[in-house]
């Protein structure tokens, strides 16, 4: 259980660093998809970089971000495997890595960055107008599917593929 915990929290920092390098060097506004559609309509694409060099370090940045959230996978899985997991073990380690993710991305990303901080309209202001006066976030629906429907589907999903072997 140890190990769940810790690369949960691998993931949520890989995570951390992908919104980093693609809202603070990148600044692609393909990224910002999942952004609200008032917001998505209002970005302005960015010419210019930040600084000299800044979309190589955030390139930088996303590619070790992803090779994190890879090796958390194959850690958890390689874990298990080594360890004898039947399917309700590989399930509960997927499903409480992507919950401990979700609830940090809820309280982390859309309530403290995104609402108090204004850490993406400091980046893009001219979205200001889309998340004056919210208390919370834009997506709570969406987010509430991804925890209590889609990832423990996945995980479901994940862990027989994993019992398979």
């Amino acid at each position: 259980m140890l190990l769940t915990i810790f690369l949960a929290i691998v993931f949520c920092a890989a995570i951390s660093l992908m919104l980093l390098s693609a809202v603070a060097f990148i600044q692609n506004t393909s990224f910002f998809s999942s952004a609200p559609k008032e917001a998505q309509e209002l970005l302005r694409p960015r010419e210019n970089e930040l600084f000299y060099g800044a979309r190589a370090i955030g390139w930088t940045l996303m590619i070790f971000s992803l090779l994190m959230i890879a090796g958390v996978g194959i850690t958890a899985i390689w874990d298990g495997f080594r360890s004898g997991y039947t399917f309700l073990q590989f399930f509960l380690r997927f499903v409480s890595i992507f919950t401990i993710y979700k609830a940090y991305d809820m309280i982390c990303f859309d309530w403290f960055l995104l609402c108090r901080f204004r850490f993406f309209q400091y980046y893009f202001p001219e979205t200001e107008g889309v998340y004056n006066g919210r208390k919370y976030g834009y997506n709570l629906k969406s987010q509430l599917l991804k925890l209590l429907v889609i990832f423990p589907a996945a995980s479901a999903l994940a862990a027989w593929i994993c019992s398979l072997f």
